[in-house]
Parts: C-alpha cells; sequence; structure tokens
C-alpha cells in the first residue's frame, strides 16, 4: 500500500491483529525523542550529495565521517544534512537522548557542515 490513508490503516489493523496487539499497545512501543533543525548557509548546496534516501553524505570527502564521529558522543543520537532544494543552505537533522544532547549535537554538525561544505556568513551559533 503506498500514499492511500485508508489503506495503510487497513494494513495496519490487519498487522495489530495478527500481532494480537491493540493500538494502545502498539504506540507504547515508540517514543519521540527530543529533536532539532538547522540551516546552514552555503556558497554552493551542490557541494552536498547524499544517498539512502538522504540519510548518508556521499560528498563532499570527510564530512559523513565528522557526522559519525559526532553521533558516537551521544546516546540514542542520530544525525543528517541535505541541501536544500531552492536555496544555498543545508538543513541540518539531529536527535538524541535528551534536548541539550540534541541541541549540542545539531550544532557540532553544523559547524562541521560549514568548516567542510564551503559555509559563508557566520559561524553556527549555540
Amino acid at each position: 500500500t503506498i500514499g492511500d490513508a485508508i489503506s495503510d490503516m487497513l494494513v495496519i489493523e490487519a498487522i495489530l491483529a495478527l500481532k494480537g496487539l491493540t493500538v494502545q499497545q502498539w504506540d507504547a512501543l515508540y517514543t519521540d525523542l527530543p529533536n532539532r533543525q538547522l540551516k546552514v548557509k552555503v556558497a554552493d548546496r551542490q557541494v552536498i550529495s547524499t544517498t539512502d534516501a538522504e540519510r548518508q553524505v556521499v560528498k563532499p570527502p570527510g564530512l559523513q565521517e565528522a557526522i559519525n564521529d559526532l553521533v558516537k558522543k551521544y546516546r540514542l543520537s542520530r544525525a543528517f544534512v541535505r541541501p536544500s532544494g531552492t536555496e544555498d543552505i543545508v538543513r541540518v537533522y539531529a536527535e538524541a537522548d535528551s534536548q541539550e544532547n540534541t541541541d549540542s549535537l545539531a550544532y557540532e554538525v553544523s559547524l562541521a557542515v560549514f568548516q567542510l561544505a564551503g559555509g559563508i556568513g557566520e559561524r553556527p551559533q549555540r
């Protein structure tokens, strides 16, 4: 089922029935983590290239490795960057176990983008 909300709902109902779960039990399986989204101004957004549904940076070299190293510093964390489709900015998404850690991770990833992807203007601030 793709794109149709009614089909999606029916598939979920079928899966829950097969698994013997209530909607409340299913909902309890997932907990939102704090997240932060930031923008970094760059000279040319095309310097960023991604793969894997925009979850992995292919270029510039070293940026994905820097993101991976930063993510390792925080519990339950992940971070992605992607170029804007319309303006010369790079969008940064981060999440972690606490809002403080999420904000720190987003800031550090923003700095890495600024340094490795041709950031312009003011450096990202906390």
